[in-house]
């Protein structure tokens, strides 16, 4: 769904459950950011040549964070490109990213035997097989990338350690990430049961006040479009 001038929202569906990863482009390059979960590769074609861009064109992948909704078909991108495509990320997340770490919420470990059993074996083994890939750069918060007329890099941190959010100063809108999600086009608080430090997730969300927004993307429920900052302060509270 092309939602501005070189801006779309990737509508990915699994099981009834919706995913929105972003593109973004201009005329030299593409930049995907979260990869939708294992298989998905066939929906992301579909959905990038729906909105008229080529999968050629695709240059960088920017993960917002580790979980497995965010990076399950970034292999599957890399190895199916005929370019090499940059993947970005926060240091935080990067290992587990590369699976030098296991995934903090997907971890066997992690679980009680009776949450183990409850999980389908398809589940168990996707937790048991996360995807992996490499990292080429990491990003800092306040850092930009230079394209597609400025990606600005905000450090999120609570949903997980290396969570990031992307400001695009062309079209004044906020790529969330999971940082909050929306409901009935409304903001809302980040989800408690799948952020690790909500406190702290409630903290970074004070970053988005000294922005220009306009629309937010959330990775949870798509796009809102923001009259005012009041739609976030009131997060805060």
């Amino acid at each position: 769904m092309r939602i501005d001038k070189g801006l779309a929202i990737l509508e990915l569906n699994i099981q009834g459950f919706g995913l929105n990863p972003t593109l973004i482009w201009d005329d030299e390059m593409a930049v995907l950011v979260d990869t939708g979960m294992p298989g998905q590769m066939e929906q992301i074609h579909l959905a990038m040549s729906e909105v008229g861009v080529s999968f050629d064109k695709l240059k960088a992948v920017i993960i917002t964070h580790q979980d497995l909704d965010h990076i399950g078909s970034l292999p599957e991108i890399l190895n199916q490109s005929n370019n090499h495509i940059e993947v970005y990320a926060h240091i935080f997340d990067k290992p587990y990213i590369e699976g030098t770490i296991p995934l903090i919420k997907t971890d066997p470990n992690r679980m009680s035997k009776e949450q183990w059993s409850s999980l389908p074996e398809q589940i168990q083994f996707l937790y048991k097989n996360p995807p992996k890939s490499k990292v080429d750069k990491t990003l800092e918060d306040g850092e930009e990338l230079s394209y597609c007329g400025g990606i600005q890099i905000i450090f999120t941190p609570g949903h997980t350690p290396g969570h990031i959010s992307l400001y695009l100063k062309q079209s004044k809108t906020l790529v969330a990430g999971d940082a909050m999600v929306v409901v009935d086009g409304v903001l809302r608080k980040p989800i408690p049961q799948t952020t690790l430090d909500l406190k702290t997730a409630i903290d970074s969300l004070e970053k988005f006040l000294d922005l220009d927004i306009e629309k937010v993307i959330c990775y949870h429920g798509g796009l809102c479009n923001i009259k005012d900052k009041k739609q976030i302060r009131d997060l805060l509270s």
